[in-house]
Parts: C-alpha cells; sequence; structure tokens
C-alpha cells in the first residue's frame, strides 16, 4: 500500500472537511514543529457568525495560528487565512472555523486535553506540562467556564445552601450558592451583603423559584431579609444550618476559657492552658492523647468544664429521633444555658432562641451546609494552588471550573 500523503494523514488527524482541505504539511525536525497550512476553494459562500445567513466572500483576515496536539515529540501548529463576510444586516465578520472556538488560539481538540489536564492539576501544573503560559491556561479554563454556563440547562433547583467564603485579605468575601441535590457551585457574587445573595435570585423565573423546598444558611441579617422577600414561603423553607450554631457555641467556650484561663494564671494555676484545641473536638471525635487530661477538667469544678458540657448537649440537637425529642432536648438545654452565669454560653443561648424555628426546621428537611463546608477546603486547594489569580473573577472562574458541575468540553478526546 502506499504511503499516506501528509495532507491527507493532517485532515484525518486534525478532523478537516469541506470546503477546508490541507494544501501543505512543513516539518521543522531541528525546531520539532509541524506546520500544518489549511485553505478552501474558490467562490464559495460562507455563513455570518451572527445569523447564519450565506454571504459573499469579503477578504480574508490576516493568516491565524492555532495550537495543536503535538504530533509525537514536535509541536503542531495549524495556519490559515480565514474569510471575512459583509453581511447586510452585521457589517463585516470573521466567520467561524470548525477546528477552534472564537477568539482562541488553540484548536477544540488541544482544548480538551488541556481541560483534562486542568481538572487534575494546578493552573500552574498544567500549564508547564503542556508548555503554556499561566494567562493561556487560564484562557482555556475561562473560555471552558463560559461555555459551559451558556450550555447549562435552566436551573432545577429544590434544596439549596448559600454560605459566605473568606478568600482574601482586607478581609475579601464571596457569597455562594450550592446546589445540594447536584452537589455543585451554582452562584458566585463578592461580598456578603443583600446584594450579593440578591444577584442569585434575581436571575431565576417565578416557576424556578416555585420549585425550592428548602434553604440551609447562616443566621445573617442580610441573607435572612433576602431569603424572606424571595422565597414563597421562609418560615417553612429557612434552615439555620448547625455549623454555624455550633462555631458561635465553640467560640463561647473559648471566651469562657480564656477569661479563666487569664484569672488561674495569675495564681500560679496552669490547669487550663493548652487545651483550646481539645476544647473544640467533639467527645467522639477526641483524639487519645487528650483524653485524660478531658477526662480530668471535665471531673473539675472550673466553668470552663461546664461550659464545654454545655456546648456538647447542644450537639445533641441534631440527633433527635424527631421534632418532639428536639423540642424537649432543646428545652432543657435553654434551661440550663440561660442559668449558667456564663455570659458568652447566654449570648447563644439568646441565639439560638431567636432562631429556634428555622433551626429546629432542620427535622423537616434534614439538610445542613456541610456539602458548603467540604466545598470550602477544595477552594482552598484552588486558592493556594494557583499561585495569584491577579484578580477575583479569575479566582471565581476556577471555582466553577472546578465546584460548578458544568460540561465544559466541546469535543471528545476519543474519536467517536
Amino acid at each position: 500500500m502506499p504511503p499516506v500523503k501528509d495532507t491527507e494523514l493532517y485532515r484525518h488527524i486534525l478532523g478537516i472537511t469541506s470546503p477546508w482541505t490541507v494544501e501543505k504539511v512543513d516539518l521543522d525536525a531541528k525546531a520539532l514543529k509541524i506546520d500544518v497550512h489549511l485553505g478552501h476553494g474558490e467562490g464559495l459562500r460562507w455563513n455570518c457568525p451572527e445569523c447564519q445567513k450565506p454571504c459573499g466572500l469579503h477578504d480574508h483576515a490576516d493568516e491565524r495560528i492555532w495550537r495543536h496536539l503535538d504530533s509525537c515529540q514536535f509541536l503542531t501548529f495549524v495556519h490559515a487565512r480565514v474569510p471575512r463576510v459583509k453581511c447586510r444586516e452585521h457589517g463585516v465578520r470573521l466567520v467561524g472555523v470548525p477546528w477552534a472556538e472564537p477568539g482562541s488560539r488553540f484548536t477544540l481538540l488541544f482544548e480538551a486535553l488541556a481541560i483534562a489536564v486542568l481538572k487534575e492539576a494546578s493552573i500552574s501544573g498544567a500549564a508547564k506540562l503542556l508548555g503554556l503560559s499561566w494567562d493561556e491556561a487560564h484562557g482555556i479554563m475561562h473560555r471552558a467556564v463560559e461555555g459551559g454556563l451558556e450550555a447549562r440547562d435552566e436551573l432545577d433547583l429544590k434544596v439549596i445552601g448559600v454560605d459566605e467564603k473568606s478568600v482574601g485579605h482586607g478581609p475579601r468575601f464571596f457569597t455562594m450558592v450550592y446546589d445540594h441535590v447536584g452537589r455543585r457551585v451554582v452562584h458566585i457574587a463578592d461580598g456578603r451583603g443583600k446584594e450579593s445573595l440578591e444577584s442569585f435570585f434575581e436571575q431565576l423565573e417565578p416557576h424556578q423559584l416555585a420549585r425550592i423546598k428548602a434553604m440551609a444558611m447562616d443566621m445573617s441579617k442580610a441573607f435572612i431579609a433576602v431569603a424572606e422577600e424571595a422565597l414563597p414561603a421562609p418560615e417553612d423553607m429557612i434552615v439555620f444550618d448547625r455549623f454555624h450554631v455550633m462555631k458561635a457555641m465553640n467560640e463561647a467556650v473559648d471566651a469562657v476559657r480564656r477569661e479563666e484561663n487569664n484569672a488561674l494564671v495569675r495564681t500560679g494555676d496552669r490547669s487550663l492552658v493548652g487545651t483550646m484545641h481539645l476544647l473544640r473536638y467533639a467527645a467522639e471525635n477526641l483524639p487519645e492523647r487528650y483524653e485524660a487530661r478531658l477526662e480530668s477538667l471535665k471531673s473539675s469544678k472550673l466553668r470552663t468544664a461546664r461550659a464545654w458540657a454545655i456546648k456538647e448537649l447542644l450537639r445533641d440537637l441534631w440527633r433527635c429521633q424527631d421534632l418532639k425529642e428536639a423540642e424537649a432536648l432543646w428545652a432543657k438545654w435553654y434551661g440550663w444555658a440561660a442559668r449558667s452565669q456564663l455570659e458568652p454560653v447566654k449570648k447563644v443561648a439568646t441565639m439560638v432562641k431567636n432562631h429556634l424555628t428555622g433551626i429546629l426546621a432542620y427535622y423537616k428537611h434534614r439538610i445542613t451546609n456541610a456539602l458548603a463546608e467540604g466545598t470550602n477546603s477544595k477552594i482552598e486547594w484552588i486558592k493556594n494552588t494557583g499561585r495569584g489569580y491577579r484578580n477575583w473573577n479569575n479566582l471565581k472562574t476556577a471555582i466553577l471550573f472546578h465546584c460548578g458541575g458544568l460540561k465544559l468540553e466541546k469535543v471528545s478526546l476519543r474519536p467517536a
């Protein structure tokens, strides 16, 4: 069998179809580079990229070059002068090409490979593996997210969560909305005020809002105000997340410990020194090395021991069999906390009482913002491996790339 011509080989490799043809293939063995030159026939009509109406050829843009998948060790580049048409409605426009996205300097197949690598590695690591600059790698990520958002089906949300995430110094915050069923981030906005959450609800139609059954959130006054205005029945739908309740309780225990420790140290008693971390553990998660010290603390008459015990009883509020049992436990816990004579603990008791309906709504919907807390660790990885995102929009793009559940690839690396 005679050898396949280079032009025919690269026509198959690139998937080039009429009216485009491979006119020439140049190999530079010294530079380890292959240049594939494309052309097209004469007298053709081309579709306007805006309205898709066929138009006559106006002229050609200057030659453009696209990076393609390497041919063995050889860098491979596609060259073409792309036609421009003059549409009656849209004026002079550059036509689209089947091997690349508009504005991209990479073929679709190369971008598919880059997306696959970016899913598994940091931007810096992917750029190094692919021989790209950081900006080129992030540009591929950005186009993938834009395309994924455009192709995303209408949001069909039944259970959502909202959380604020600290992402920078100053401090800088994002508000993120999660789809609990799809386990994905569906919205990111700057800040943590009313506007940041309103921007999510503003994009939903009434029928989409009607599908939402529950919303897990913290006790932010701004978030509560927006949810009460946007949700059809907020009193039955808002679930105040246990993570934020227990975070406040842990902070109260720590405040009691600090005050008591300072007083004890002044008398030479160091029994509370170094206990901050062990007091934050749940009893069942306590490392073995802390067990003896915690047992000693629990048997003491210290105010800190009492605060810790009140904290542990509060954790049981989410372990009851049903709402009736939870209400009984709440009454027991509140009575103890309110009479504790521990001001930080009493403040938490008041907070819980004021938000009790939303806290006990857990027993109707059985949801928490655990998805948000799990996603936060992935976002930390994204931040730490980005080697600098230059601006916050770049970080938002990276979060949606890794956590948005988007369809990112336009083509498959696997042949059909």
